[in-house]
Formats: structure tokens, sequence, C-alpha cells
């Protein structure tokens, strides 16, 4: 009866053992990578905005956002339709304060839009119907707008990609939400 008490007592050490190890290489593997803010990876960008793990300042301690350029805008738009909330984007609190937490797709166009401009968009990943007042959240697009924003996008993108022409120059040939009723605050 004592062996068997003592065996018992040896495999649960020896599991409790396993158990720990495989949860120390489990949480050791999984550490986070690091994105390269010179040259940012729109894929590993997501994957933190998504886990809540993007959490990038200056020495000042203002967020920080990866310096993007054109050469990523078409992976970007690949997740604009992901309208899954996130727990927080790199850019002021205004921009969700009165709409609730930040979409992914809606802060991807943003930076979209950021990219197109060379300048930030606006105070906030949010937009706004062109009639708003203001950035309370009653102004601010509901999926199904967000969704047109993003064909808006894709489409304007997918026309950049054309040579000029007297068919392809228009008034809204750079700008993505012309025509629409939608803008950035």
């Amino acid at each position: 009866m004592m062996i068997h008490t003592i065996l018992l007592h040896t495999l649960r050490c020896i599991g409790l053992g396993w158990l720990l190890s495989f949860l120390l290489m489990c949480c050791t593997s999984c550490s986070e990578e690091v994105l390269d803010m010179e040259h940012p990876d729109v894929d590993l960008f997501v994957r933190q905005l998504k886990g809540g793990h993007y959490v990038v300042h200056s020495s000042e301690g203002m967020p920080v956002l990866p310096k993007f350029t054109m050469d990523n805008v078409e992976q970007l738009l690949r997740y604009a339709d992901d309208l899954s909330t996130i727990s927080a984007f790199p850019l002021t609190a205004v921009s969700y304060a009165s709409g609730g937490k930040p979409r992914l797709g809606e802060c991807i166009l943003w930076m979209v839009e950021t990219i197109r401009l060379g300048h930030p968009a606006s105070m906030g990943c949010k937009m706004v119907h062109i009639d708003a007042d203001n950035y309370e959240g009653i102004y601010f697009l509901s999926d199904e707008e967000v969704h047109d924003a993003v064909a808006r996008y894709r489409q304007w993108w997918e026309n950049r990609q054309m040579p000029l022409s007297a068919w392809t120059i228009g008034p809204c040939r750079d700008e993505p939400l012309c025509g629409s009723h939608y803008m950035w605050w």
C-alpha cells in the first residue's frame, strides 16, 4: 500500500513537471515577434492588432505607427473587410471615445488613406458621414457603409494600376471616397 502511494505521488509529480515544462515551452515559443517599424510586415502588424499586442511608443510616450508605403497598400486592403473590433489602435483616444472600440478594417483603411495623403488621414480611424457636425458616434459609419468604403478604396487602387489615358483620368481618379457620403474627420 505504501509503495502504491509513493508510486502514485511520483507519477503525479512527474506529470506535473511535464505539464509545467510543456506550458513553459509554449509560452517561450509564443513570444511576441518584433515588428520592424521601418520595413513593417502587414501580416504581423494585423496579428498584433487583433491579438491586442501592438504597443509601440516613441520616446515621448506617443503611439507610433509602422512606416507603411504604397508598396503595402494591396496587402493592407486584403484585411479591410475584417470589421472585428480590436482593443486599440495607435491613435489618440478620441477616435473611439464616442463610438466604441475600433474596427480592424476601418483602421486599415485609415492606414491606406494616410499612405495616400502622406500625412495622418484624421485624428482617428473612424470615418463619418459628410454631414457630421462633430466626431460623435452617431455620425460613424455602419458596417455596411464601411464595406462600401472598402469597395471604393479597392476600386481606387485598381484604377491607380492602370496607365493614365483619356479613359482613366477623371475628378475622382485619386479620391477613393469621391461621390460617397463618407469622409475622414
